[in-house]
């Protein structure tokens, strides 16, 4: 398959999801399982993101990577990924900064692992396509994908207002 039309972009976005599956598989109880699964999976996302870096093209204004396909085409919807100068450092901060949110939290969170865990993996996913996404659409869907795993994660492992600052 020719690199140019390799979806990278998708494949960044959507590997957290793999992480969620394999940590669906895994029994509650093994924390230290379900966080290296976590852990794994973000820092294989980040290192799936690198390339972009190298082969990021900065002489052009053009977007680069760009994925465009039709997705609901009888309103004029496409799945359109690409990214630009801004937003290519935007998708390795996410990806270098979930990893790292991950270990931040490896012993601090000692009571519902499996389900911080993918929360973080999903929020991963949203915040990704966010900054990928060039469709309306498409970019409003992963905002709103991103919210959901937020409120979870502020309502259940937030400080000691954390109910209120989940609902305000």
């Amino acid at each position: 398959m020719n690199s140019a039309h390799f979806p990278i972009l998708s494949v960044i976005t959507y590997l957290p999801l793999v992480g969620i599956l394999l940590i669906a598989c895994i029994n509650g109880k093994r924390h230290d399982l379900i966080r290296w699964v976590a852990f794994l999976t973000a820092v294989a996302a980040f290192l799936v993101s690198l390339p972009l870096y190298f082969r990021f093209d900065s002489t052009t204004w053009h977007m680069q990577f760009v994925e465009n396909v039709p997705w609901i085409s009888q309103f004029g919807i496409r799945y359109h990924m690409g990214i630009d100068g801004i937003s290519l450092f935007m998708v390795l901060l996410t990806t270098f900064l979930s990893a790292l949110a991950i270990l931040s939290t490896w012993s601090a969170v000692s009571e519902g692992v499996k389900g911080y865990m993918v929360s973080l993996l999903f929020l991963e996913t949203g915040m990704l396509g966010v900054f990928c996404a060039l469709d309306f659409v498409l970019f409003y869907v992963f905002w709103e994908v991103m919210l959901i795993p937020m409120y979870f994660i502020i309502g259940i492992w937030g400080g000691p207002r954390r109910i209120y600052a989940a609902v305000k």
